[in-house]
């Protein structure tokens, strides 16, 4: 299967490394997962696209301040089991795409859909708030 572009909404599955792995010295995710890309720039003459994504998981926040629960439609729309999903806002992942995390899904398509526009513009908001007081860590994974 070809590989997606990547854009803003577009939920995709991916080797996530969490911050706290990455403290500790980890470089590789130990779980691939749906996350949503939430930046996608073109940076050099290249055709590099810098990006960002938030990871999409089954455990309910500790801090509700740090995610956004899933809507169950928005969990079917995009193939994902029936439990209940959601979104980090306060830790990321930055790469250049496709990078080496990209992961493809049992079917061999590399994307599950996109989200729906009012939850990407709340996960964005969300994303821009915790930034401004310092809540979201974003781990680079070119390194």
């Amino acid at each position: 299967m070809n590989i997606p572009t990547p854009r803003p909404g577009l939920v995709i599955r991916y080797s996530f490394l969490w911050s706290s792995e990455h403290d500790q010295g980890a470089v590789e995710g130990t779980k691939d997962r749906p996350c949503a890309i939430v930046v996608a720039v073109p940076r050099g003459e290249g055709g590099q696209v810098r990006t960002i994504v938030a990871p999409i998981t089954h455990r309910p926040p500790e801090d509700s301040g740090t995610s956004l629960e899933v809507p169950d439609t928005v969990c079917r729309s995009l193939g994902l089991d029936g439990a209940r999903h959601w979104i980090r806002f306060d830790e990321l992942n930055r790469f250049t795409w496709p990078g080496y995390d990209l992961r493809p899904r049992p079917d061999g398509s590399y994307h599950y859909g996109m989200l729906p526009r009012g939850l990407f513009e709340e996960l964005r908001q969300a994303i821009v708030e915790a930034q401004k007081i310092r809540r979201a860590r974003v781990v680079p994974r070119d390194d």
